[in-house]
């Protein structure tokens, strides 16, 4: 029955795809014009690393999130100077096809990552490995592994406001490799739907496929909205609401909610008791073209005791995280002082005896230069 069900989806994203094939046919260009249209290869990306002292005092990463060390997602080291990657972007286009070839080196897009879970496994990482291809102007083709659709942060520095990460983007998927679909309804409304293997896997291991969709909507330049859903047999279900709002010329306010649950049984839709729901805040000023403000507000909970954190309590734990960032920017390098306070419900975190307890402040400066 999980079988038919899989070739059912399939043989319906087939059906979906020969629609962009008939489309095209009516609405393609001569191919001799199309073929003129070559890009440069277009070559960016970024280098970063960072000094973070935790004010307990705990050594540097050595654990999960909680048990050992006052731990935070993609700037784990704690009183050391630190590296994050060497981020390196490829990209062209010919035509209406295109590739993205997104390589990192370093902890922060290895270690830090499930594909490479530590340092002997090697620094490399594929962040975006995929080509496109446009049937029309309003049906592409993207197939290969991708940079995850779902949450609001990512893992390159360079592209968010914050240098450490949240818990929700520290908890969802990180990649999703397979085929999508992009449909442009309209002006304002764009639909994804997508086939892919289980989350942050080069392969897939097992049969089971996840199905992922994304609805987005575009209120004006600079306000949008998506709704994300990923669902799959082994990698459980989450929704995700993302959105962005330049409600001023200085002043910008993100959004990010989401609900994950582990699934009960090895089925598509399935969803258990365990694991995790939150909601976050992105209120951003910028003071001076080469300075902004921004606070990110965070209260995150797991579903039942141990889903997310360790330690020994005896309801499940929640936390409220406070970061307040600057963005001081010198040519084009980016410097990011941030003070983060994580406010526990339980004793997760550890103090500077090395006892439980139930909070933890860190501070760090990182500098991140874009190219």
């Amino acid at each position: 029955m999980k079988n038919l069900m899989i070739k059912f989806l399939m043989a319906n994203f087939c059906l979906l795809l020969t629609a962009g094939l008939i489309a095209q046919e009516a609405d393609s260009m001569p191919e001799s014009e199309e073929m003129e249209k070559e890009s440069p290869l277009s070559i960016s990306g970024s280098v970063d690393l960072y000094y973070k002292a935790d004010f307990a005092g705990s050594a540097a990463s050595a654990a999960n999130i909680s048990g050992g060390e006052n731990y935070t997602f993609f700037a784990p080291d704690n009183n050391s100077f630190s590296i994050g990657m060497a981020n390196l972007i490829l990209e062209k286009s010919l035509g209406k096809s295109s590739f993205v070839a997104d390589l990192s080196f370093g902890p922060r897009g290895g270690s830090s990552s499930i594909l490479t879970q530590n340092e002997s496994d090697g620094s490399f990482h594929i962040q975006n490995l995929y080509v496109s291809h446009a049937f029309t102007d309003g049906i592409t083709l993207s197939a290969g592994f991708m940079g995850t659709f779902v949450g609001y942060e990512v893992i390159s520095p360079a592209a968010n406001f914050n240098y450490s990460t949240s818990h929700l983007f520290s908890w969802g998927p990180f990649q999703n490799a397979g085929v999508k679909l992009d449909f442009a309804l309209s002006d304002k409304f764009g639909l994804m739907v997508g086939l892919f293997n289980d989350w942050n896997a080069y392969t897939d291991l097992t049969s089971k496929k996840d199905i992922g969709a994304q609805l987005s909507y575009s209120i004006a330049d600079g306000n949008d909205i998506f709704l994300n859903f990923i669902t799959g047999a082994s990698s459980g279900t989450e929704i995700d609401l993302t959105a962005g709002f330049q409600l001023t010329d200085k002043f910008f306010l993100g959004v990010n909610a989401a609900t994950y649950s582990v699934p009960d049984e090895e089925k598509l839709f399935s969803t258990g008791s365990s694991g995790f729901s939150g909601v976050a805040l992105y209120p951003q000023v910028s003071i001076t073209d080469n300075f902004a403000l921004g606070l990110r507000a965070e209260y995150f909970s797991e579903k039942e005791i141990n889903d997310i954190f360790a330690g020994s309590y005896t309801e499940a734990a929640s936390v409220f995280s406070t970061t307040l960032t600057a963005n001081i920017t010198a040519g084009a390098i980016t410097f990011i002082p941030e003070f983060r306070f994580d406010n526990g419900s339980q004793d997760i975190y550890i103090d500077s005896d090395g006892n439980a307890t139930g909070g933890a402040a860190q501070f760090l400066i990182a500098a991140v230069y874009g190219f």
